[in-house]
């Protein structure tokens, strides 16, 4: 069974877990190495932690312009390599990269310009300032090494190859976490440069892993080649990546305004609070890249089905994705119940963030259910083209609802009732999600009555 074809028929919950395991683990890593970056941030001070989890917010944006328009690239290859359109597949993964590079020479023009006046945007504090501008402008300047690598990876899964994606992540990873006490801590020769070193060392590891990334597909991608001789640019294309990638990025650009939300608001309480938001969200995304990661495999299974005519197959992923989903969320629940101390303990975390981070873990961790549902309702609506599903779920529980909650919670409980905003925020976003892509399954699939 060669790749050209078992999305059309292997096994489905054999084709899913086969392709969703190597991006799990790719995701997993990914996430590692952020965790690894605030672990030793945090041997630097708690202020240098808070700094991370402020900037974070602009990392973020980026992450979610790169893989919006990466998600709707690989929903686009993955139909047309199912309506056997080869040619055209390989024009869109031009008009792709000349898209991702566009991005980041944007990005990096921001970082040269603006950075301390974003730095000076996120808080009033003179240190955090400085500690925010060394930090960030580092990573918007050297961005361009984050989106190629997103584009490469997508090339290679839209094609089913999930492994070479996980390892080009693999080796950007472990260069990483290689770098980052050598740089932040000076060892072997390296001068001392604290959180400017944990910035730089990033960025290196992301330049590796998107040279692997575009190595492996000119060696080893069997289908779709970038064609710079006799190329020409369509706008259909671009408008088909959008049409599934905006509402992916407007998505996740609502995670980065949630961060800056939520951080601002914090900070009117402590940067001991500042600091523990970042971690939690650190360790929520940690736990959330496997369901992520079934997600991602999710698209092209869908797109390469929906654009073959292949309508059972769809039937079959749904009923293995959210099952599948619902186990991973559960055992991150019972780690996040059972052990919040040991997880906080990771990041050197003092009394007076334990007091607020225990609580705040146990709580929120029983949404965890909720938002894996969601998550994996907008992956699955953005394989069959429709990419609003998940721009809204991802906005009722990251911001219409949550940001107001907290700033009510705040006011009326203080910090200990905050966290209980994520309840009503999740649990409304699963509802809304779960009718859309009912509504969605019963337009686009011929006499479909439930997903």
């Amino acid at each position: 069974m060669d790749k050209q074809n078992k999305m059309a028929v292997m096994p489905m919950r054999k084709l899913l877990y086969t392709m969703a395991v190597p991006l799990m683990l790719s995701l997993l890593i990914q996430s590692l190495y952020n965790i690894v970056d605030s672990m030793f941030v945090a041997r630097l001070s708690e202020k240098a932690l808070a700094a991370t989890s402020l900037v974070y917010a602009v990392q973020f944006l980026m992450i979610a312009i790169g893989v919006g328009t990466a998600v709707g690239l690989n929903a686009l290859l993955s139909r047309k390599i199912g309506q056997k359109r080869v040619d055209e597949a390989c024009r869109a993964a031009t008009t792709g990269l000349i898209l991702m590079v566009a991005t980041s020479a944007v990005f990096s023009l921001v970082g040269i310009f603006f950075s301390d006046s974003l730095a000076h945007a996120m808080t009033t504090d003179p240190e955090l300032q400085e500690l925010c501008a060394s930090y960030m402008s580092v990573n918007l300047v050297f961005c361009w090494g984050i989106f190629i690598q997103t584009y490469g990876q997508r090339l290679l899964q839209a094609v089913g190859d999930t492994v070479l994606s996980m390892i080009s992540l693999i080796i950007g990873a472990v260069i990483n976490i290689i770098l980052d006490p050598i740089m932040i801590f000076g060892l072997l020769g390296c001068p001392a440069m604290g959180i400017r070193g944990a910035a730089i060392a990033t960025v290196i590891g992301q330049m590796a892993g998107a040279a692997a990334a575009l190595i492996f597909n000119r060696v080893r991608n069997p289908l779709i080649h970038v064609r710079i001789k006799g190329y020409r640019f369509v706008w259909s294309d671009v408008l088909a990546i959008y049409q599934v990638g905006l509402p992916t990025i407007v998505m996740q650009a609502i995670g980065s305004v949630m961060t800056f939300s939520v951080n601002a608001i914090l900070m009117g309480v402590s940067s001991t609070a500042v600091a523990f938001f970042g971690i939690y969200y650190k360790l929520q995304n940690f736990l959330m890249m496997p369901m992520n990661g079934l997600g991602q495999a999710a698209i092209p299974v869908v797109g390469y089905n929906y654009g073959a005519g292949n309508e059972d197959r769809i039937r079959k992923a749904w009923k293995v994705l959210i099952p599948t989903g619902v186990v991973f969320a559960l055992c991150g629940t019972a780690v996040f119940m059972l052990f919040p101390k040991q997880l906080l303990g990771l990041f050197a975390a003092g009394e007076g963030m334990l007091a607020i981070g225990v609580p705040a873990l146990r709580i929120v961790s029983a949404t965890f259910l909720c938002s894996t549902v969601t998550i994996l309702c907008g992956y699955f609506a953005s394989g069959l083209g429709n990419g609003l599903v998940n721009m809204i779920g991802g906005a009722i529980r990251q911001l219409v609802l949550l940001v107001p909650g907290i700033i009510l919670l705040l006011k009326m409980f203080g910090i200990s009732g905050v966290w209980y905003a994520f309840w009503i925020s999740e649990t409304a976003a699963v509802a809304v999600s779960l009718v859309m892509v009912k509504r969605e399954m019963r337009r686009k699939l011929t006499g479909s009555t439930n997903p």
